[in-house]
């Protein structure tokens, strides 16, 4: 029954030592920070919903990437356009409340929002994007 306790409570208590040891040592926690990909229609939009996105403080630093080509499917047909991409760096625990309300504001009926975890990066960067995005 214990081994059973231990066993469940492994991930609770290995995240508590991991913040603890993050809290002592300055070091960083892999994954505490994400980067979204909004992809926009064009460079007004992309703006727009950059510019909405730090409005709300859903991230520290938005890029927005010059036109780039894309293939998909879009009901069944083989589509391609033209996009600009956002990059949209903030908090992985903000990421649920970034997408809901990039999906709000944006004009596609099915936004391409999607996130990768940072694993490493500069420390002082890290920090500076933990100070400009409030916590939850």
């Amino acid at each position: 029954e214990v081994l059973t306790l231990l066993v469940l409570m492994y991930p609770l208590l290995r995240g508590l030592a991991l913040h603890l040891h993050s809290a002592v040592t300055g070091s960083y926690i892999p994954g505490t920070h994400s980067i979204a990909f909004v992809n926009c229609l064009n460079e007004q939009i992309a703006r727009d919903i950059a510019r909405a996105i730090m409005d709300k403080k859903l991230a520290a630093y938005v890029n927005i990437l010059p036109k780039s080509s894309a293939l998909y499917f879009w009901k069944g047909e083989l589509e391609e356009s033209t996009e600009i991409l956002l990059l949209v760096k903030t908090r992985t625990s903000k990421i649920g409340e970034l997408s809901n309300y990039v999906r709000s504001i944006h004009p596609f009926e099915i936004p391409e929002i999607i996130s990768l975890p940072i694993d490493q990066g500069n420390p002082l960067y890290l920090k500076w994007i933990e100070e400009n995005v409030p916590r939850d």
